[in-house]
C-alpha cells in the first residue's frame, strides 16, 4: 500500500492515481495525512477491504510530505561506515549521532530550495522511517511492527551552520526551510521482497554523487528502534531519518556544494524520488 499527502489531503496510491481517504471512508477518516497513524492498524484494516473507486490523476508537485507535522523527527548521523569515514570520524559503537530536523523543514517530494547565504548546503539521501505505532523499549526483534512503512528523506545541510560555534549546530544547520523533503509516498513494508537492504541513490544535475544499501547501516531500522525507544517513546506519527552513506560534498576532495539552478534527486529501490531545485 502507498499513502500520500496530496494537496494536504490523505490519498492512497494505485496504478499511479489517486483515491482521497476521506471521500472514499465517508468520513471514516479524516483528511489530514497526519492523523492517520494515530489509527494505523484500523485504517490498514479498511483498506485492505474497502470497496474503493477508481482513483484519478494527480501532478507530483501537488504532494506533500506523508508524514508532514510529526511530534518527533529524530535523524541519525554517521550510520554508514564510509560516510563517517569521509567525515573524519570513526564510526560508532554505540547509538549513533542523534539530532533533529525541526517541523518547519519538511517539505513534499518536489520542490524549489532557497539556498541559505555561504554556498554550503550539502546532500545526504536517506530512508526514512514512519512510526505506525508506540514504540517504548521495544526489541530489536519486534521493532519492525511499529512501523508504518517508509519513504525517501533528503537531509540537506548547511555545513556552516551546522559546524559552527563550540559545539556544532546539527539540528538548526539542516532545518532551514525546506531542508527535510520527504516522499513521495509512505510505501508499507509488505511491497518490499527486503526492507532492510534497499538501494538509495542521489544525482546533481544527472551525476551520481551517492549510491548505497541499507543493509550496510551500522544500526539497522529495528535496531534504532530498539535502542531510541530504550530512552524516549516514539510516537505515531514520528519520522526517523536513518543515516546517509559516502559520497556527500563535504567530503569531496575539492569539497562542492549546492549552487543556484542545481537539481538534486535523491531515489530508494521500491519507493521513488524526490526532486529539489536550488534557487539563491
Amino acid at each position: 500500500m502507498r499513502i500520500a499527502n496530496l494537496s494536504g489531503r490523505l490519498a492512497l496510491i494505485a496504478d499511479g492515481r489517486a483515491i482521497d481517504v476521506e471521500r472514499a471512508s465517508r468520513g471514516v477518516f479524516a483528511a489530514d495525512p497526519q492523523a492517520v497513524y494515530e489509527r494505523w492498524d484500523e485504517f490498514r484494516a479498511w483498506a485492505a477491504g474497502a470497496q474503493l473507486p477508481a482513483g484519478a490523476p494527480f501532478e507530483t508537485a501537488d504532494l506533500g510530505s506523508p508524514a508532514p507535522a510529526p511530534r518527533q523527527t529524530l535523524a541519525i548521523g554517521l550510520n554508514y561506515r564510509d560516510h563517517a569515514a569521509e567525515s573524519g570520524f570513526a564510526a560508532p559503537d554505540g547509538l549513533p549521532p542523534v539530532f533533529t530536523k525541526y517541523v518547519t523543514s519538511i517539505s513534499g517530494p518536489v520542490t524549489r530550495v532557497a539556498l541559505p547565504p555561504g554556498g554550503h548546503t550539502d546532500w545526504e539521501v536517506e530512508l526514512v522511517a514512519v512510526i505506525g505505532a508506540r514504540a517504548e523499549k521495544v526489541a530489536e526483534a519486534d521493532a519492525w511492527r511499529h512501523v508504518a512503512g517508509l519513504a525517501v528523506g533528503q537531509d540537506l545541510s548547511e555545513r556552516v551552520a551546522q559546524l559552527a560555534g563550540p559545539a556544532p549546530q546539527f539540528s538548526l544547520g539542516k532545518s532551514y526551510p525546506g531542508f527535510a523533503p520527504i516522499g513521495p509516498w509512505l510505501v508499507t513494508l509488505d511491497e518490499f521482497d527486503n526492507p532492510d537492504d534497499l538501494e538509495l541513490r542521489c544525482t546533481v544535475n544527472g551525476e551520481e554523487v551517492q549510491k548505497g544499501h541499507t543493509r550496510d547501516l551500522i544500526f539497522s531500522v529495528p535496531a534504532l528502534i530498539a535502542g531510541l525507544s530504550a530512552v524516549l517513546p516514539l510516537l505515531p506519527g514520528d519520522v526517523l531519518f536513518t543515516g546517509t552513506p559516502a559520497g556527500v560534498g563535504l567530503g569531496r576532495d575539492p569539497q562542492r556544494f549546492l549552487r543556484p539552478g542545481d537539481e538534486l534527486v535523491s531515489t530508494v529501490e521500491g519507493i521513488g524520488e524526490l526532486r529539489q531545485t536550488f534557487i539563491g
